[in-house]
């Protein structure tokens, strides 16, 4: 079976959202495919319970339709899961489900334009192969694709429960159980403090150094970043953070050199957004290991330093991986790979033979909606060209 469209976008996360949003405004006819059976499976069926968008609802709507004026400044998953299938419901969207895509190549000895292969996936995985032709493809499979646990020696005999941050739903299962989160970022942080919450006990291993800011110093860093420049902004910031959290060296808790606006830009690390975990590690509700897992042993997880400790569950924070390079063949000008944009900004989201990329920009979804703005725009400018 083969289907041919103008614009294949492939992912119907929030970016897929935005494309699909803009390229409805302009009346331009699309398909999206996605492989998990609803849109923003991210969201839906892959985070905890108590996730908040950690910034203010201005810097995390989708094109052309606001979030309500109602809700909260930082609003909840449930509000934002419903903002996303309002926005669905207003734009007409309605993604092919359950469409894993195995190959995408451009045509450039023939038709000129992109044949994207998706394996139906709906009654297994050895399902139907369909045939997709695009003019135009925009990848949207977002910076969270593949869930990564880290191979560690021993883990596969490690008597307790391993999770990946995409299982954690609530620390209510985990009271009174000696639980490791293994990552110090947002998602790790945020999945300790619930764990201390529920009266887990609660480790975390924190072996990279991180920025820690306050929501509003994130708010006033945006803001700043209009009238100086980045550097500038980060001094200040660190600045705050250090008269807010004074040494949290103390606390096992490192502060990067660079700044950390800089580090989102250049490596895609963004700053811890504290909402109560450092009061917990200052409490000692919540142990900071500075350390690396050398290797596991039953219930005993040995630590480089020499030390080890017994732990009942393991939740892994430790991120994704992108699988773009498996299936995007030919492309060797706009994405790397690791699914990352090789071009700078502004122009990260522009390949060549009618290639984009949507939400790739390390801009949450401020980055999302301007990406996929610019492509629309550059599609009806293509388009209106060609009919000349």
């Amino acid at each position: 079976m083969q289907q041919e469209q103008v614009v294949i976008i492939v992912g119907a996360g929030p970016s897929g959202l935005a494309m699909a949003g803009c390229l409805t405004r302009k009346s331009i006819p699309y398909i999206i495919l996605e492989r998990e059976d609803c849109f923003a499976s991210l969201w839906t069926k892959y985070s905890y319970d108590r996730l908040h968008l950690h910034l203010r609802k201005q810097y995390s709507e989708l094109p052309h339709m606001s979030l309500p004026s109602s809700s909260p400044s930082y609003i909840s998953k449930k509000q934002f899961i419903q903002y996303l299938e309002d926005y669905v419901s207003h734009f007409k969207i309605s993604p092919l489900y359950h469409r894993r895509v195995e190959l995408a190549e451009y045509n450039s000895e023939g038709t000129k334009k992109w044949r994207v292969k998706a394996r139906n996936v709906n009654g297994g995985l050895d399902g139907e192969v369909e045939e997709f032709i695009g003019r135009f493809l925009v990848v949207a499979t977002g910076e969270t694709a593949e869930p990564h646990i880290p191979e560690v020696e021993g883990l596969g005999g490690f008597n307790g429960e391993v999770i990946h941050s995409t299982g954690f739903k609530s620390g209510k299962a985990f009271e009174d159980k000696n639980v490791l989160v293994v990552g110090s970022g947002n998602s790790g942080m945020e999945i300790a403090l619930d764990l201390a919450n529920h009266k887990a006990k609660t480790s975390i291993l924190a072996r990279s150094p991180v920025h820690v800011l306050s929501r509003d110093m994130v708010y006033l860093g945006k803001i700043l970043l209009k009238y100086f420049s980045l550097s500038k902004v980060d001094s200040l910031l660190v600045m705050l953070s250090k008269i807010v959290y004074r040494d949290a060296t103390k606390y096992g808790i490192a502060r990067p050199e660079e700044g950390p606006f800089y580090m989102k830009v250049k490596y895609g690390k963004y700053p811890v957004i504290d909402v109560g975990t450092y009061n917990k590690i200052k409490s000692g509700e919540i142990q900071v290991l500075p350390t690396v897992i050398e290797s596991i042993r039953g219930n005993e997880v040995v630590f480089q330093n020499g030390k080890s400790y017994s732990f009942d569950s393991i939740v892994f924070c430790t991120g994704f991986k992108r699988s773009t390079h498996l299936w995007l063949k030919g492309d060797d000008y706009l994405l790397d790979d690791n699914g990352i944009p090789k071009p700078s900004l502004p122009n990260q989201w522009k390949g060549k033979n009618g290639l984009y990329c949507v939400g790739l920009s390390r801009r949450g979804f401020e980055g999302a909606k301007l990406d996929a703005q610019n492509i629309v725009n550059d599609i009806s400018t293509i388009m209106s060209c060609s009919r000349e």
